[in-house]
C-alpha cells in the first residue's frame, strides 16, 4: 500500500509546489503511456483511471495531459520533452513500458521535474533523484516466483524474455537470486515485443530439458512463449511476470497458457483478503470508482498503481 500511494503523494506535493506564492495555480500533470503498439494492454488502463479523476486536489485546479507513447522509446522522449517544455507540466507520469521509462529519466533529470515511474523500477535516489517508482519492484514480486520454484523443488530453469531492459532486469533478478539453493539458468533466449513467432527460441529452451521456464515479458505479447512452448508439448511450469496478469494476456494465450504461474499485487482480488488486512478498504473503494466506470470486465493491475489516488482526492 506504501508503494501505491506514492502517486497520490508525489502529486499532492507537486500541487503545493505548485501554489506556492499563488492563491489558486492550476496544477498540470503531464502523463505517458501506451494506449497503442504491444504495451496497449498496460497503458490503458493506466489511462482510463487519469479520466475519472477529481478535477481537484486539496483545493488546487488539476489538469491531467494524456499522451501516447505507442509502445515506442523515441515517441515517449518526445512526449516527455512537449510536455515539460510546451504544457510545462508540474509533475510527469509514465510511462508503463520499462525501456521508455529510463529513456524519459534523462528528459526529467534535466529539467528538474518529478516523474512518477508506472513500470515496476529499483531506483537509487542518489542517481535518479527525480524518479519514483511506484508498482512492486522487480524482486520483491519474482522473490515470490523463486519461493514458489523451491516449494516444488525446481533447480533447472529455461529463460526467454524481451531483448530490451524489462528482458534483463527479470533474467538478471533470476541470475542473482539467494532463495533456490543451486538454482541453474540452461538458457537466456529473447524475443522483441512485436514478434509473431519464436520457434527457434523455444526448441533451444526446450532441448535443455529445464524443470520450469521463466518468461520475462509483460501484457499481450509475453503469452507468445506460452503458445510456442505448448504447441511443442513442453509441459513444465511456466512463469511470468506481474506485467503479464492481464485479460489480454489469457485471451490470447488460451489452453496454451494453462497453468501458468505469476505474482500480483493483493488489490485486484480485495474480497479474498482477510477484513483486517490494511489494503482490502482501499482496495475496495478503488475497485467501486473503477467499476462504476468501465465495468468489472475492465479491472486490470496495473490501473490500480494510480487508481488509490483517486480515492484519496475525492475525501
Amino acid at each position: 500500500m506504501k508503494l501505491i500511494s506514492k502517486l497520490a503523494n508525489g502529486i499532492v506535493v507537486a500541487a503545493l509546489f505548485a501554489s506556492c506564492g499563488t492563491a489558486a495555480a492550476q496544477v498540470t500533470v503531464g502523463v505517458v503511456v501506451s494506449t497503442t503498439g504491444p504495451g496497449a494492454v498496460l497503458g490503458i488502463p493506466y489511462r482510463n483511471v487519469f479520466e475519472i479523476l477529481p478535477k481537484e486536489i486539496a483545493g488546487e485546479p488539476v489538469q491531467y495531459i494524456v499522451l501516447d507513447d505507442a509502445s515506442d522509446v523515441t515517441t515517449g522522449v518526445r512526449n516527455a520533452k512537449k510536455l515539460i517544455d510546451e504544457n510545462k507540466v508540474d509533475v510527469l507520469v509514465g510511462s508503463n513500458s520499462v525501456p521508455v521509462t529510463r529513456a524519459m529519466m534523462q528528459a526529467v533529470a534535466e529539467a528538474q521535474l518529478p516523474l512518477l515511474a508506472l513500470s515496476p523500477m529499483q531506483l537509487d535516489g542518489a542517481e535518479h533523484p527525480w524518479a519514483f517508482g511506484i508498482p512492486q519492484p522487480m524482486a520483491l514480486m519474482m522473490g515470490a516466483v523463486l519461493e514458489h520454484m523451491k516449494q516444488e523443488d525446481v533447480r533447472n530453469v529455461g529463460y526467454i524474455g524481451f531483448a530490451d531492459a524489462w528482458g534483463e532486469a527479470v533474467y538478471k533478478t533470476l541470475e542473482q537470486q539467494d532463495v533456490v539453493p543451486g538454482l541453474r539458468l540452461t538458457s537466456n533466449e529473447r524475443y522483441q515485443r512485436n514478434d509473431v513467432s519464436i520457434t527457434t527460441q523455444a526448441l533451444k529452451i526446450i532441448a535443455g530439458k529445464p524443470d520450469a521456464i521463466v518468461v520475462g515479458g509483460s501484457g499481450a505479447p509475453g503469452a507468445l512463449p506460452h503458445i510456442a512452448l505448448s504447441e511443442r508439448g513442453y509441459k513444465g511450469t511456466v512463469y511470468n511476470t506481474h506485467g503479464s496478469v492481464s485479460g489480454d494476456f489469457i485471451r490470447i494465450g488460451g489452453t496454451h497458457a494453462e497453468g501458468a504461474v505469476a505474482p500480483t499485487g493483493p488489490f485486484l482480488f480485495a474480497a479474498q483478503l482477510p477484513d483486517d488486512n490494511p489494503i482490502k478498504p482501499v482496495a475496495a473503494k478503488y475497485l467501486a470508482m473503477y467499476d462504476d466506470a468501465y465495468g468489472v470486465q475492465a479491472r486490470s493491475p496495473f490501473a490500480g498503481h494510480d487508481g488509490v489516488l483517486a480515492r484519496r482526492c475525492r475525501r
